[in-house]
């Protein structure tokens, strides 16, 4: 069993960069809440383990060259937040095909098989994070990002 902050960054790394993906190349303000839920800061105002550690996520992408961004909006956010082209291209790329037979979506197009383009685009790597967070498993969400952030370049 994987330590739970683990799972937490897995996921977290997974909807922040579904985000950006959607929005490329425009940029946007990366919200923890729409990521990590609602926070509710304690009396002195100080957020939860589980905000910061979203926070931190979305730290440590930027910091490993994953997405760019103008700066913070106190711990709430990132501001003008955009993927790099590193990601844009490694999340738009085929996965191998082990990793689509095992967490891609079933192929049910036995009688009519599917146009090279639309097999491609379920095949790259942006659509496996969208299957698997769809699924909500936790294992197979950090399978994912795992084969997704850590591929050789």
């Amino acid at each position: 069993m994987a330590d739970i902050h683990i799972e937490e960054f897995y996921k977290d790394a997974a909807v922040a960069l579904v985000q950006l993906y959607n929005a490329f190349p425009r940029r946007v303000n990366l919200f923890v809440e729409d990521i990590a839920g609602a926070d509710q800061p304690d009396e002195f105002g100080l957020h939860s383990k589980r905000h910061m550690a979203c926070f931190g996520t979305l730290l440590w992408l930027a910091e490993e060259g994953f997405l760019r961004y103008v700066d913070t909006i106190r711990q709430d956010a990132l501001d003008q937040a955009v993927l790099t082209q590193e990601a844009f291209i490694r999340l738009s790329a085929p996965a191998p095909d082990t990793l689509v037979q095992q967490f891609g979506e079933p192929e049910n197009h036995a009688t009519s098989p599917l146009p090279p383009s639309l097999k491609e685009d379920l095949s790259s790597h942006i659509h496996l994070v969208r299957t698997v967070l769809k699924s909500r498993h936790s294992l197979r969400i950090g399978h994912v990002v795992r084969a997704t952030l850590f591929t050789d370049k």
